[in-house]
């Protein structure tokens, strides 16, 4: 496993790979799926493209929508598939990506 910070995020985001990411969902209890993994790649897509997580809640679910449409870019299937404090935290710390520098 790569050196991760106290939050469980990534130090260095290039270290992340599919076997990582198992390994940091199992330590919250998620078993990944098909729609998990496509919104892990987004976010690794959206993260080369910008440089940055992104920032919040609002600009995650605005993403996904843009990505996928109105089904899945709300905020109540985004809380189901990466449930906790945060679904962006959750999903930015599976994706190994930094910690999204707007959330609380």
């Amino acid at each position: 496993m790569p050196s991760r910070n106290n939050e469980g995020f990534l130090k260095d985001p290039m270290l992340w790979s599919p076997a990582v990411a198992e390994q940091i969902a199992s330590e919250s209890d998620i078993a990944l799926t098909e729609a998990h993994w496509e919104v892990i790649h987004m976010l690794r897509d959206f993260y080369a493209e910008h440089e940055m997580a992104p920032p919040a809640a609002r600009f995650f679910v605005k993403a996904v929508k843009q990505e996928f449409g109105d089904e899945k870019g709300n905020s109540i299937y985004l809380m189901q598939l990466f449930p906790g404090t945060s679904a962006v935290k959750v999903a930015c710390r599976i994706a190994g990506l930094p910690r999204p520098t707007n959330c609380l």
